[in-house]
């Protein structure tokens, strides 16, 4: 840090992400209407959009782990902002899983006539909750103890074991996502049947999506880890993943018990 600095805060640089993530984000949405009402060149300019968003995302937390783990910018009053930034962020995903879940529960709890009163919905085929589903729901909670697993051994200053509770993390939610492929593969409804194939594919994909998401954190947090980028007193990086990581594990029991059990008997 600059030794004539008398505060605990950080002082960002001047930094052109935000302004280059707004255009990428502005790029992507006016694409994908182009490309949903099919007008010529939105699909270049949504894939564009896209890869602007991505290539942002990628230099932007470049320079945080630069300001934070080569610069010491990140004081502990510092880390105070990203810790209480994540807790909102993963309230507001809790919120929106939870609306999904709820419109099937509002679909199969009092099933509309024109689905004909029962649920599912007669000539709806639906998944046996005993096989795949059943399967795969202790695999999550499984990884969330990985991850426990992982911030005890950072807390204690054993980096190899917790680059290795890392690595069981990703595994199991790596098996967890073949298993979830698996269930689409063999389910014999889609999003186009009725109610029932509208809110499972949202609810069960939107929720895969935070998995396939929560991986990604993992394997960062990995890769950060094996090169000594976390240290038991600053690990601001790993604590969100794993946070996230225990929203996504714990979320899991509810589509099994809403819509793969109670869809299923």
């Amino acid at each position: 840090m600059i030794e004539s600095q008398r505060h605990s805060y950080h002082l960002v640089d001047p930094s052109p992400w935000p302004i280059s993530g707004s255009l990428g984000a502005l790029a992507t949405t006016v694409g994908g209407v182009m490309y949903m009402h099919p007008f010529q060149g939105g699909a270049t300019l949504l894939s564009l959009g896209l890869i602007f968003i991505l290539y942002t995302m990628f230099v932007w937390w470049r320079d945080v782990i630069r300001e934070s783990t080569l610069e010491g910018h990140h004081t502990k009053v510092v880390q105070l902002g990203p810790r209480y930034g994540s807790i909102p962020f993963i309230v507001s995903e809790v919120m929106f899983l939870f609306a999904l879940f709820r419109a099937s529960s509002h679909s199969s709890l009092a099933p509309a006539v024109e689905i004909g009163g029962i649920w599912p919905p007669k000539g709806i085929g639906v998944l046996d909750p005993r096989e795949i589903p059943f399967l795969n729901t202790p695999i999550l909670p499984s990884s969330g103890a990985a991850v426990t697993w992982a911030h005890h051994a950072i807390l204690a200053g054993k980096e190899k074991r917790a680059v290795y509770a890392l690595v069981a993390t990703v595994s199991l939610a790596l098996v967890s996502t073949g298993f979830q492929g698996m269930e689409y593969y063999q389910a014999p409804s889609t999003i186009s049947d009725s109610i029932y194939g509208s809110t499972f594919s949202l609810a069960t994909g939107f929720h895969g999506f935070h998995v396939i998401i929560g991986t990604l954190f993992s394997i960062i947090c990995g890769i950060r880890q094996y090169l000594g980028h976390l240290t038991k007193e600053h690990h601001v990086g790993f604590e969100a993943a794993a946070w996230y990581w225990h929203f996504v594990d714990v979320v899991r029991l509810f589509p099994f018990v809403s819509i793969y059990w109670w869809g299923g008997i």
